[in-house]
């Protein structure tokens, strides 16, 4: 029982039993309240990793399915509609991009685009910075786990620079040579270039998801188009903003290049293996940008995608069974979006939105929407993930939101966004963190006051620059 935490645990159930046996508030249905007390209890015990998170899912969906819940009286519709989770497209195209990101490592097409990048750009650690976020943001269409894009691709390749430009772990006296400083770059790039596009992270379809659920229809090209522009403006800011803020000791490094070049080298010419990828990339692409043109879903291209990848042998059916993230993502991802959905489709959460919205009814939204923003963000001390924020707050946000009047499509994007953009908090706060954390480059107490300004930063840009853009792109 090593993964599991009977003490949280037991706080788990406990919420969830606290929240069974408080009195159904009028106009809720009574089976719509104990969902609420399985979904919040499930969360409760993600946050404080009472079991893994595929486990507390399983034990989501069976409770569900146990208490029928989703259809009182009917256990065959219970077990069908706790499962329905797993029938969802959405769900589906994380699955499959999980499986495509494995060829990006498997035929180190990812390692060698930022080793690429730093020798272009490496001769000075401004310049290294950028490179290796370059990268990152070239790859994160197509990686849409960016604990695999981070931990697979860009961690080993910053941590190598790092040491070989004499900022070692082991040797506290050298983090902040050059250490420390490419780590909260290269963390919070990540987080930027995670909410730049729909098939980024696995949160951002989650969000589409609950927003259709509301009326809110967001495609790829929508969500891309919306972000552009204030992604880019913090894409660019993070390394000089940190440059000022945290500054390095080492400012120049004529090696890097030299050491890209080096390991290029040992790499060889581009195999036949990587122009697949790109190939497959591309394609993947224009099916996920004009796919709509064409009556082509994003789920649909994933699977062309993946197929094209099968029949050239880049990746083979052994690598498919053996993406134990995607699968793992797949389940948990499941029981969440199942139980987000019918505390939708059984009247809570419009209930909940209706209740918060005539507390704001008397603000405009002008006034509400930063309102609703901040809160939302600074929520995310209390999560470990954005797709835990993501499921337990987005859809109560949004719908208080659009009832007090905020364009639905652009708070909806900038929901989507927050969950990610505030994992620069705390070093739990998203996949990637406990992978740059534990480099030890960066102590806990400077992680969490940079990052907190990073998330100032952050809010300033995407509500002044993002507020002007969705203006001329007219969504608001």
């Amino acid at each position: 029982m090593k993964d599991i935490n009977l003490k949280t645990l037991a706080i788990t159930l406990a919420v969830g039993l606290i929240i069974w046996f408080i009195p159904v508030p009028e106009g809720v249905k009574s089976n719509a309240w104990h969902l609420l007390a399985i979904f919040v209890a499930t969360i409760v015990g993600i946050i404080l990793k009472a079991a893994p998170m595929g486990s507390m899912a399983m034990l989501g969906i069976t409770v569900c399915a146990g208490t029928q819940v989703l259809a009182p009286g009917d256990p065959v519709a219970s077990i069908k509609n706790a499962l329905s989770g797993f029938g969802n497209s959405t769900i589906w195209l994380i699955g499959l991009a999980f499986f495509i990101a494995r060829g990006f490592i498997k035929t180190g097409l990812g390692t060698r685009l930022a080793y690429n990048f730093i020798k272009l750009f490496g001769k000075s650690t401004l310049g290294l910075a950028y490179g290796l976020n370059t990268a990152d943001l070239i790859l994160a269409p197509a990686i849409p786990s960016n604990t695999a894009r981070a931990g697979g691709v860009i961690f080993p390749i910053m941590k190598s620079v790092a040491v070989n430009m004499g900022s070692t772990p082991e040797k506290p006296e050298t983090h902040r040579k050059i250490g420390a400083f490419l780590t909260l770059s290269s963390y919070n790039a990540n987080m930027i270039t995670s909410v730049m596009f729909l098939t980024a992270t696995a949160s951002n379809p989650m969000a589409q998801k609950f927003a259709k659920d509301l009326g809110v229809t967001i495609t790829w090209g929508g969500w891309a188009l919306a972000a552009a522009v204030p992604g880019l403006v913090c894409f660019l800011l993070i390394p000089l903003f940190l440059y000022k803020v945290y500054p390095p000791e080492l400012k120049q490094t004529p090696e890097a290049p030299a050491i890209a070049a080096k390991e290029l080298e040992k790499m060889g010419p581009v195999s036949i293996q990587e122009w697949l990828m790109v190939a497959t990339f591309i394609i993947l692409l224009v099916l996920w940008i004009f796919g709509n043109l064409m009556s082509i879903d994003a789920t649909t291209g994933a699977l062309i995608g993946l197929c094209i990848l099968l029949l050239c042998g880049v990746l083979t059916w052994d690598d498919v069974k053996s993406e134990k993230g995607a699968w793992d993502t797949i389940v948990w991802f499941s029981s969440l979006v199942m139980m987000g959905s019918y505390l939708n489709s059984l009247g809570l959460i419009g209930w909940f939105g209706h209740l918060v919205g005539a507390q704001l009814g008397h603000l405009s939204w002008q006034i509400a929407f930063p309102l609703i923003i901040i809160v939302y963000s600074y929520c995310h001390y209390m999560f470990a993930s954005a797709t835990a924020q993501c499921a337990a707050m987005f859809s109560v946000f949004l719908t208080v939101g659009i009832a007090v009047g905020i364009p639905g499509t652009m708070l909806a994007i900038f929901l989507g966004a927050c969950a990610t953009l505030m994992g620069s908090l705390t070093h739990y706060a998203h996949g990637p963190a406990p992978i740059f954390f534990g480099s030890t480059y960066v102590d806990m107490k400077d992680w969490w006051k940079q990052g907190f300004f990073m998330s100032v930063l952050f809010l300033l840009v995407w509500f002044i620059v993002g507020g002007m853009w969705w203006k001329v792109i007219g969504l608001w």
